[in-house]
């Protein structure tokens, strides 16, 4: 991968411990040497995306290039994050990819009249699982083009 590709951060956004280990083993299977800053429920990632709380002072300039977010998760769930993800100037263009258990129809459409970039369910088989992290980190590293995080 290009050095330019590998100053984009992830922003990973998993409540599940092993979910979380699989993700960056298939990363590091890829070749996807990029930061990524896992936060473990809705509320820490406000805090990271808006500085605020645990991530106070930190520089708001280096934003995510991808959120890879959960919708299941405590504190604050992931259809309020991308709700405030969303609203906000400083990151509404920040590609948001909902990766998933749930099989809710309900929740698809709600991510996606949130502006969900993308919907991805998560296999529970191991080996689907780590090709689709490894997919999703090449191709919204890789191949996608976002606008400005100030677009």
């Amino acid at each position: 991968m290009s050095n330019e590709n590998a100053n984009k951060v992830i922003l990973l956004v998993e409540d599940n411990p092993d979910d979380r280990d699989l993700a960056l083993l298939a990363f590091k299977g890829a070749d996807i040497l990029n930061e990524v800053v896992i936060c473990s429920d809705g509320e820490e990632a406000l805090e990271f995306l808006f500085a605020t709380g645990a991530h106070a002072g930190r520089d708001t300039r280096v934003m995510p290039h991808v959120i890879l977010l959960d919708l299941k998760l405590p504190k604050v769930d992931g259809l309020e994050v991308l709700k405030r993800v969303r609203a906000d100037e400083r990151t509404r263009y920040i590609p948001v990819v909902v990766l998933t258990t749930s099989r809710e129809q309900k929740d698809m459409v709600a991510s996606y009249s949130l502006g969900a970039n993308s919907y991805v369910r998560k296999s529970v088989d191991f080996s689907r699982f780590i090709e689709t992290s490894r997919q999703l980190g090449l191709y919204w590293l890789v191949l996608n083009e976002a606008p400005p995080v100030h677009a």
